[in-house]
């Protein structure tokens, strides 16, 4: 399966993404540690999908290819907006959404909103839902300082699997991804908040997970370092015919360390949704 990379305007934004495939459209959502990238987050994942559907699998602002722009009041909703107008721009009216991290809390802080900007048809949430831990790992991922030994703790914190921190390669990959001009701005931002700013997002136990009404599915890593156990179950609960699952052994990024399973139950979640509509 030939994965194309391309490269278009968002309202003035370069956006770069990967696409793949023909079919139903599948958005990909990668996470928001430093140094991420549609590529990191999805490389054992688009090809898999490409099979049965048309995969879009976006950059989020400040991330890889796209611009490195900078908002210190709500990068969040910039980056829903802006993956609403990518949308747009490609003639995708609806969409199934699958996000890790980062990108599957703007999926549920979207989806949970009064007012909606992506037309998800199917919801799919791995490991961005619950309350973060505060402990080393959490840490690793705030205080980066763009150093190689402070990305291979963020790559320590990610999984599960001690072979990742240790691959020199895989870490060297995402260092250089993090330290693209305007790349640390851009996702240090994030991370700024004026002291008597409100919240950039509603607590996960405060969101109105009852507005969601499409299929969904919540994935969590059964040795996720950064969020608590259970935590998966507790949000599926609350939507009306939502499924909850636990990927063993892998941490914060199954759909990369359990690639194979989290293929699997994203394909056949999407074939059930299919097969109940006919």
């Amino acid at each position: 399966m030939e994965i194309h990379r391309k490269t278009m305007l968002v309202d003035g934004l370069v956006t770069g993404y990967l696409e793949a495939g023909d079919g139903d459209p599948v958005v990909l959502l990668h996470g928001g540690e430093f140094g991420a990238s549609a590529e990191l987050g999805w490389e054992r994942n688009i090809a898999a999908l490409a099979a049965r559907c048309r995969v879009l699998a976006p950059d989020q602002l400040g991330f890889g290819q796209s611009a490195k722009v900078i908002d210190f009041v709500n990068g969040r909703g910039m980056r829903i907006r802006h993956v609403a107008r990518f949308c747009e721009e490609l003639g995708v009216d609806s969409a199934h959404f699958v996000g890790n991290s980062m990108g599957a809390i703007n999926l549920l802080t979207d989806a949970t909103s009064e007012t909606p900007l992506l037309s998800i048809r199917t919801l799919a949430i791995i490991c961005g839902g619950g309350e973060i831990q505060q402990n080393r790992h959490f840490e690793a991922l705030q205080q980066y300082d763009a150093t190689l030994p402070a990305m291979r703790r963020i790559v320590e914190a990610l999984f599960y699997d001690g072979s990742y921190p240790a691959d020199d390669d895989y870490v060297r990959r995402r260092y250089e991804s993090s330290i693209a001009p305007g790349a640390w701005e851009a996702v240090a931002a994030a991370r700024f908040r004026r002291p008597e700013a409100a919240p950039s997002s509603t607590p996960p136990t405060a969101r109105a997970y009852e507005r969601i009404e499409v299929p969904t599915l919540v994935v969590e890593g059964g040795d996720d370092k950064l969020l608590p156990s259970g935590w998966a179950a507790q949000i599926a609960k609350q939507i009306d015919g939502a499924r909850s699952v636990v990927v063993g052994k892998a941490g914060h990024c199954p759909q990369i360390e359990q690639s194979s399973e989290v293929n699997e139950l994203l394909l056949d979640f999407l074939a059930t949704v299919s097969s109940q509509k006919t």
